[in-house]
C-alpha cells in the first residue's frame, strides 16, 4: 500500500518562498521516480516537476521553470519541492505523485502516475 503525504504549503505574498514536502510509504522509495502537480480552481492538473530515481533526470513544467526546484532524500524517502519567487497564477492544490513502474526517465503525464498525495493548499496574494 503505497502511501504518500504532502505538507508545507500555506499562505504566502508574491515574492515569498515555500517548500512542499512528500513523505512516502509503502514501496521502496529510492526504485522510483517522483513528480509534482498542481490543480487550480476549474482547471486541469499541470505538470510541475518530475524527478528520476537517481536524481539524474529532472524536468519542469514550463510556468515554474528557474523558480521550483525539485530534489529528493531517499534516505527519508521525502521528495521536496522548494519554490521561489512566487506569483498569484501558483495559488493550487500540490500533489505529489509516484508511477507504478520505475523508469529511467521520469514521466511528466499525470496519467502515469498511479500514486497520489492527498495535496497541500498553496496560496499566493498579490
Amino acid at each position: 500500500q503505497v502511501q504518500l503525504v504532502e505538507s508545507g504549503g500555506g499562505l504566502v505574498q508574491a515574492g515569498d518562498s515555500l517548500r512542499l514536502s512528500c513523505a512516502a510509504s509503502g514501496r521502496t522509495f529510492s526504485s522510483y521516480g517522483m513528480g509534482w502537480f498542481r490543480q487550480a480552481p476549474g482547471k486541469e492538473r499541470e505538470f510541475v516537476a518530475a524527478i528520476s530515481r537517481t536524481g539524474a533526470s529532472i524536468f519542469y513544467g514550463d510556468s515554474v521553470r528557474g523558480r521550483f526546484t525539485i530534489s529528493r532524500d531517499n534516505a527519508k524517502s521525502t521528495v521536496y519541492l522548494q519554490m521561489n519567487d512566487l506569483k498569484p497564477e501558483d495559488t493550487a492544490v500540490y500533489y505529489c505523485a509516484s508511477p507504478k513502474t520505475p523508469t529511467y526517465i521520469p514521466s511528466i503525464r499525470s496519467h502515469d502516475y498511479d500514486y497520489w498525495g492527498q495535496g497541500t493548499q498553496v496560496t499566493v496574494s498579490s
